[in-house]
């Protein structure tokens, strides 16, 4: 098969946009096969973009000869179709697209090497391995779009409280947060470190723009292998002056509850496909604040552990305070 340039050709709408208000119009759709169907004289291709699919319904004697003979697809072929916008209440959406052109982008290999349709679940090893493929997934890209939502919404909600947006130096000459936990690296012939934290300029930039923020990756060399100990996180840096703890905890809480608000206003559908409706809830806030002491006390007391003033809470006296408050609360020192 050759395959097509994209040449002048250039996506009109995206699936989402392709409603009623367009039926009998000329568009162009741009995907990749999500299902394909061949019933002989009759032809289906589920196109998938990134907001959905739409039918593209290929039948012979109503498309020309060549468009019915190039439209023998494989799935997750690259395509692009002009065509025209169709009422068809057995289609997915109820519209269908008559293709009058059809370009072939990119093939796939006849058997492609995960399951593309969500029915079994690949290891993860295979999926990392071909994740070209593995991010078309539905689920991920529910995944993806509820992460973005998060974004805008910290960002709307810093920037309307005041605060800066800045991006500090990952590459470091010296620790931020101890010398343990440190990924060292070459840097023309010197030892220097992927950065910790942010914390030394957030602290200075504090001392000039006053409230400023950021959403970066640090670095850790982290020996454990559990949920709470990653060697890459993305983390959310947030630097206040003028201001006590609890003017910082209220902002926060504050913060917390209107991502969540968003997400749960702006992206409900993909947060019933992945089945986090009912845990992504709107917290009540003020949060409960607790102090340190009266944590620990509660622990040794109630679940009999025996942590000693100034040591660390344990993953396990988590799981114990998580039960009894199942929210989102403050233990401050």
């Amino acid at each position: 098969m050759t395959l097509d340039s994209l040449g002048n050709w250039r996506k009109t709408h995206f699936t989402k946009d392709i409603t009623s208000a367009l039926v009998g119009k000329e568009i162009i759709l741009g995907g990749w096969v999500r299902n394909f169907r061949d019933l002989g004289g009759l032809k289906f291709i589920s196109l998938q973009d990134k907001y959905g699919e739409r039918q593209i319904t290929i039948k012979k004697g109503v498309v020309s000869d060549d468009v019915f003979d190039k439209t023998k697809v494989g799935y997750q072929y690259c395509i692009m179709v002009k065509g025209i916008v169709k009422i068809f209440k057995k289609a997915p959406g109820g519209i269908e697209i008559i293709p009058s052109e059809v370009k072939i982008l990119n093939k796939t290999p006849e058997k492609l090497p995960i399951d593309m349709t969500g029915e079994t679940i690949s290891e993860l090893d295979l999926r990392l391995n071909n994740r070209a493929l593995d991010l078309r997934s539905l689920k991920n890209q529910a995944v993806f779009d509820i992460r973005g939502e998060m974004f805008r919404s910290i960002r709307r909600f810093l920037f309307d409280h005041d605060f800066t947006e800045v991006t500090t130096p990952k590459i470091i000459g010296t620790a931020t947060e101890g010398g343990t936990e440190l990924f060292p690296i070459m840097f023309f012939e010197r030892e220097a470190f992927l950065t910790q934290s942010a914390q030394l300029y957030k602290e200075q930039l504090s001392g000039v723009y006053e409230r400023v923020f950021e959403i970066s990756d640090c670095f850790r060399a982290e020996k454990h292998r559990t949920k709470r100990h990653l060697c890459e996180i993305l983390i959310l840096d947030v630097e206040m002056a003028f201001v006590s703890m609890d003017d910082i905890l209220t902002i926060l809480e504050k913060l917390v509850y209107n991502v969540i608000k968003d997400i749960r206003e702006h992206k409900m559908g993909p947060l019933k496909f992945i089945e986090m409706e009912n845990t992504t809830i709107l917290p009540e806030i003020p949060f409960p604040r607790f102090q340190y002491e009266e944590i620990i006390e509660l622990i040794n007391n109630k679940y009999g552990f025996n942590i000693e003033f100034g040591e660390d809470i344990s993953t396990e006296a988590y799981r114990k305070l998580g039960k009894d408050f199942p929210g989102y609360y403050y233990i401050n020192n």
